[in-house]
């Protein structure tokens, strides 16, 4: 049983890291195929179609969220730091092309010709994030802790946006540092008491 579920994690795996090179309609069956070692046979044993199987991926991706903020809660109690661990995060996985992109925020540039269940998902992610966001905002500035003008929300928004763009400017120069460019003034320009 525990090879059943291990093949599945390896097509799981390679899927996601043929979305980040190459979005929802640039890999297929033949090529995870190709990757993995097995027939496309076995593929679709474990995932009848390309949406059952990137579904999958979608749901296991916002559940290794949930628990990776879960753990920077835990870790940072704070939430400037929390902000900053946050994007340190994707800082750190910038330079890995297996992991230097949101697969939802690469999915969300092509929702005009995705699935309606992959959509579904991407959108849920998004929403479980920004309310993320807006709690850690909110949190930030009843403590005295972080300053903003508009609401937590639209700040929320805005910040995410940053950071997805922030992974967009960095592959689209080539530059890893790029992404730091663009997000530590975030955090910082949040901070109570900044200009």
């Amino acid at each position: 049983m525990g090879n059943i579920a291990g093949t599945a994690d390896e097509i799981i795996r390679c899927a996601r890291s043929l979305i980040i090179a190459g979005g929802y309609n640039g890999f297929s069956y033949a090529d995870i195929s190709e990757v993995v070692g097995i027939r496309k046979a076995s593929i679709h044993h474990h995932f009848p179609s390309k949406v059952d199987l990137v579904r999958t991926l979608l749901v296991q991706y916002r559940q290794e969220a949930e628990a990776g903020i879960a753990e920077l809660e835990h870790h940072h109690p704070d939430p400037v730091d929390q902000l900053r661990a946050y994007t340190g995060y994707w800082a750190a996985c910038i330079g890995d092309p297996t992991s230097s992109f949101c697969v939802c925020a690469l999915l969300a540039t092509q929702i005009p010709v995705l699935p309606p269940e992959i959509v579904l998902e991407v959108r849920a992610h998004f929403r479980a994030l920004s309310a993320w966001l807006t709690a850690v905002l909110e949190k930030g500035a009843q403590r005295g802790r972080l300053a903003f003008s508009g609401t937590a929300r639209s700040e929320a928004e805005g910040f995410m946006a940053a950071v997805h763009g922030a992974m967009l400017s960095a592959r689209a120069y080539g530059d890893d540092q790029v992404f730091r460019v663009v997000t530590e003034p975030l955090i910082e320009r949040l901070v109570a008491g900044r200009p």
